[in-house]
């Protein structure tokens, strides 16, 4: 089969690998449909690691997925061949003390599709999962916006962590796909206010249609002390999205006594830093979101009554042949770029 590995620092191409097969008897064997290439992806092809995790060469990468079952093992019985399922792309062991205590995400040998020393990701035309981990998608419900389950499913979670009361009032830092993934939910979930920041200003237009109260560009204007004329009293939740240090900076200066940081995006480098000072006095609450812990059928739910909202994510559709031209639009931020969509339809 094709697969399209990464195979240096912003290099991958097109190979030819084994075509896998079930193994064991909960496993299924699904056909690619549609990849969409995530910010951690990103990671990998432009600097070959995240923190700890480095890939050797050559690797394979990608997990938001959705495709169409083509085979299952003896003991699959909630899919079958010619169902289509968005993928849950975590594999846990389920017998570890995180586990047993409700926390897959936290899993101590959890597998985690394209996560170097974990497993092989899904830029290929076939995948092999645990059953478990295929969701059977309604008829409305398209492979490319299955594929946002997996980033909704971490908004939905980190909505649900940061304890969000009707009439709370919320900043969201970085409005790429898991900013916009934060929004939507929180906006249905009655924040009175939402303050959303970005350095692209496509990406602000966008968080202004999706809904947020106000948005801003922090390249162009001090978004701390703009915010803090229309909020003199701070916000009560800050989201931070895109794993920067200037926006945890921001962020704590944003939030009221009280308030709560959540940290959700991906920083580059192995340490970030805080200001000690303004945590204590204020009091903050920081809150580390690791992906999701049983939000894919509500994400899943959200799509089917909000498709308009989710497809209006997926900016860019590229062929599975030209893969690394949407993973070089994602890379350089061009064009405006939110969600690029690896297409295996096409």
């Amino acid at each position: 089969m094709k697969s399209f590995p990464l195979t240096g620092l912003r290099a991958m191409a097109p190979a030819d690998v084994p075509h896998p097969k079930i193994e064991q008897p909960t496993d299924v064997l699904v056909r690619m449909g549609a990849v969409g290439v995530c910010g951690s992806d990103i990671h990998y092809y432009s600097t070959g690691r995240i923190g700890s995790q480095v890939v050797e060469y050559p690797f394979t990468v990608g997990h938001e997925c959705a495709g169409t079952i083509e085979q299952v093992g003896s003991q699959v019985t909630h899919v079958r061949p010619g169902d289509r399922v968005a993928i849950e792309p975590a594999m846990h062991c389920g017998h570890c003390d995180q586990c047993l205590r409700g926390r897959p995400n936290t899993c101590r040998s959890i597998r985690f599709l394209g996560c170097p020393g974990q497993a092989e990701g899904s830029m290929s035309e076939f995948l092999v999962m645990p059953g478990e981990n295929c969701f059977k998608l309604s008829d409305e419900i398209s492979l490319e916006a299955a594929t946002i389950s997996e980033p909704l499913a971490i908004g939905i979670y980190a909505v649900e962590q940061s304890r969000l009361a009707a009439g709370d009032k919320i900043g969201i830092l970085g409005m790429g796909p898991i900013g916009r993934t934060v929004l939507l939910p929180a906006v249905r979930h009655g924040c009175a206010a939402s303050y959303a920041t970005d350095k692209i200003d496509e990406r602000c237009a966008a968080a202004k249609s999706a809904g947020a109260t106000w948005v801003g560009n922090p390249l162009q204007q001090d978004i701390v002390a703009a915010i803090g004329e229309l909020e003199p009293l701070g916000l009560d939740i800050v989201f931070e999205c895109c794993g920067q240090q200037d926006a945890i900076d921001q962020a704590l200066q944003l939030l009221r006594p009280g308030g709560t940081l959540m940290l959700i995006g991906i920083p580059e480098v192995a340490r970030v830093s805080f200001d000690a000072e303004t945590m204590r006095r204020r009091e903050i609450s920081i809150i580390n979101v690791r992906r999701q812990r049983g939000c894919v059928e509500k994400a899943l739910q959200f799509i089917g009554e909000n498709r308009a909202d989710i497809e209006a994510l997926i900016t860019h559709r590229f062929p599975f042949s030209d893969s690394r031209a949407a993973f070089d639009l994602v890379a350089d931020y061009r064009e405006g770029v939110v969600k690029a969509m690896i297409d295996f339809t096409a």
